[in-house]
């Protein structure tokens, strides 16, 4: 089980950019420090899969894993600039249950044989912008920005279940964890004080999140 020391005290603005610095190599080249959780795969063998089936879906599971990339992101991003220190606490929670996600998708592609997206460096830098940007609009802002991104990851998620086979139980049961983690995580967010965000910036993010599935699922 890990332990994460700076949930109990408080950091200065530089410590935090060092401890996010830290962050990002580790979600990008490393290996993500993760809660005791275990891996939902775990309790499924191996299915017998065609070559497609197997192409296809390590190809779904690599736009995962870079939605995971995403999220951690996003929430470090939040985090960074939060106002208030207990919306800050949330982030940091939800960011190290998204760190479970990140490490389950990361062991499934390497279970399939299949490599991380060549574009994670760019989606990492772009969605911790826009998650530091939403911090600073305010905490009422930023939560809401997380109530949207886990809906939508939610009906991503839903949509990958449909494809994966019924006999590929491991990666089902990843989905499955992750789509129920999203939803918990919306609900505290909304809970927090989150509001629903603008029309056209819930636009934005969907047609962000299309771009960004259609690309990874190649490269």
């Amino acid at each position: 089980m890990t332990t994460h020391t700076h949930q109990t005290r408080r950091y200065s603005s530089v410590d935090r950019l060092l401890i996010n610095a830290d962050q990002a190599l580790r979600t990008l080249f490393g290996r993500p420090q993760t809660t005791e959780r275990p891996n939902p795969a775990d309790a499924h063998l191996e299915p017998e899969l065609r070559n497609d089936q197997r192409r296809h879906i390590a190809r779904l599971m690599r736009i995962n894993h870079t939605g995971e990339v995403c999220a951690q992101a996003l929430y470090q991003g939040q985090a960074l600039t939060a106002k208030l220190p207990e919306t800050r606490d949330r982030m940091e929670r939800s960011a190290e249950e998204e760190n479970d996600h990140l490490a389950w998708c990361a062991e499934r592609l390497d279970e399939l044989g299949a490599r991380k997206s060549l574009l994670n460096p760019l989606w990492y830098a772009g969605s911790f912008a826009m998650g530091a940007s939403a911090g600073l609009a305010g905490d009422k802002w930023s939560l809401g920005f997380v109530v949207e991104t886990e809906r939508q990851v939610e009906n991503h998620l839903a949509g990958h279940l449909e494809q994966i086979p019924a006999q590929d139980g491991k990666s089902r049961s990843i989905l499955e964890q992750m789509k129920a983690d999203e939803v918990r995580h919306a609900q505290v967010a909304k809970a927090a004080g989150g509001v629903d965000l603008p029309a056209p910036i819930q636009a934005a993010m969907k047609l962000t999140s299309r771009i960004m599935t259609r690309t990874v699922y190649w490269i």
